[in-house]
């Protein structure tokens, strides 16, 4: 076992106090949006040794998956995570032409493809996917501006999955005028004021625009699913998948990348070509993960992905010989609440506090917690790890690739 250290970002929608607060840290007051397990080369861990600090891959190598503490006070870029295909493509792309791999300009971080799931550490709340077409033309329909009446006119030739994406590759396009969004925002939150709000679409568009005035982002989030998280629920996001992530403390579960597609409410590189790319190959599926229960103590979310399952347990004195945790060849634990001892088969014992992690292998055989707390563990799934249920969400079946 190997306790870790672990680096953060300071990304500009980053809540100034929710990680500082789950480390036990006081914050600087400059936002804090996430904290990266794993050994991904823009940000990895570090293991303590007895002559100092070493990275993770020392002696993991590569993990093939990576954990990540997110916490969002304003909505994150409404964003397209690419296929395997796409991911490698994109990569050697961006090296044959020189672009470093810290540059604002970079899009593709890695070659992997990044499946993804989260796990909702409080009242959670994001966009993911679009909504039906019909609940679509309901929207547009209580709006009037070029840009809504053109977008209607398309989905109305044109149904569906496809028309959609027509839509948005249209909006991405031609964004329209500042002036334009503007009045928008004004009609959406007169509807609110007027108690008509359909699905939520336009108070999320208000909302949107307190931090993003003028972004085509708002016109593209009245296309999107809002949906809630409450603590200790789950929902996977394959590759191809639309969201945004617009407030809240959670767990992200995913393949060791950094490739991100863009399309707006962000002042990072936009690929909106490479996004339409990606959602023409087909949306992967959206689904709520209903978790597995090994034992009484411990949930585990496997959302049929190769990289990565993520297990939780509860702790307590009921158990006075410890819970077991799961053995796995990679693993990381991180204690998310009171506090916990981790022993390996050889008798070593590491303490741990909410927000402290540690790297466990093959080596240290079977893992068994004491305490008082609660621990998640990401980990490499073996050949007998069951894959959990996934729930659609309505209107999320997977699809076909556009001709």
């Amino acid at each position: 076992m190997r306790r870790l250290h672990n680096m953060t970002q300071a990304y500009d929608w980053g809540s100034t106090s929710d990680i500082p607060r789950f480390l036990g840290r006081t914050g600087s007051g400059e936002p804090v949006a996430e904290m990266w397990l794993g050994t991904h080369p823009l940000a990895p861990s570090q293991i303590e040794t007895p002559t100092g600090l070493r990275p993770l891959s020392d002696v993991a190598g590569e993990v093939p998956f990576m954990l990540k503490i997110l916490a969002a006070e304003q909505p994150l870029s409404i964003q397209v995570h690419p296929g395997a295909a796409e991911a490698h493509e994109g990569f050697e792309r961006e090296e044959a032409a020189g672009i470093p791999l810290d540059s604002p300009q970079r899009v593709f971080k890695d070659r992997n493809h990044k499946p993804e799931m989260v796990y909702a550490l409080s009242t959670f709340d994001t966009l993911v996917g679009f909504r039906p077409t019909a609940e679509i033309l309901r929207v547009f329909s209580q709006l009037d501006s070029p840009a809504i009446n053109a977008a209607s006119a398309t989905l109305r030739a044109k149904t569906g999955f496809k028309g959609i994406v027509r839509v948005l590759e249209n909006l991405l396009i031609a964004p329209p005028p500042a002036a334009e969004i503007a009045q928008l925002v004004i009609q959406c939150k007169a509807l609110v004021h007027d108690g008509v709000d359909i699905k939520r679409a336009y108070s999320t568009a208000a909302m949107i625009a307190r931090h993003h005035p003028d972004d085509v982002g708002i016109v593209v989030s009245l296309l999107l699913n809002r949906f809630t998280l409450q603590p200790g629920e789950a929902v996977f996001l394959g590759t191809g998948v639309i969201h945004a992530h617009l407030s809240g403390l959670c767990l992200e579960a995913m393949a060791n990348s950094d490739n991100v597609l863009r399309a707006g409410l962000t002042r990072k590189a936009l690929d909106p070509d490479g996004l339409i790319r990606c959602l023409e190959a087909g949306m992967s599926r959206v689904a709520r993960v209903e978790p597995g229960y090994p034992s009484f103590s411990t949930e585990v979310y496997h959302p049929a992905v190769e990289e990565f399952a993520l297990a939780v347990t509860q702790v307590s004195p009921a158990d006075p010989d410890g819970v077991s945790l799961i053995s796995a060849t990679h693993s990381i634990i991180m204690c998310i609440g009171g506090g916990v001892q981790v022993l390996n088969e050889q008798g070593e014992k590491i303490s741990l506090s909410r927000g402290e992690t540690i790297y466990t292998d093959a080596q240290d055989g079977e893992l068994t917690a004491v305490g008082t707390g609660e621990v998640a563990q990401i980990y490499l799934p073996g050949p007998n790890t069951p894959d959990s249920e996934l729930k659609d969400l309505v209107g999320h079946r997977p699809v076909r690739a556009i001709p």
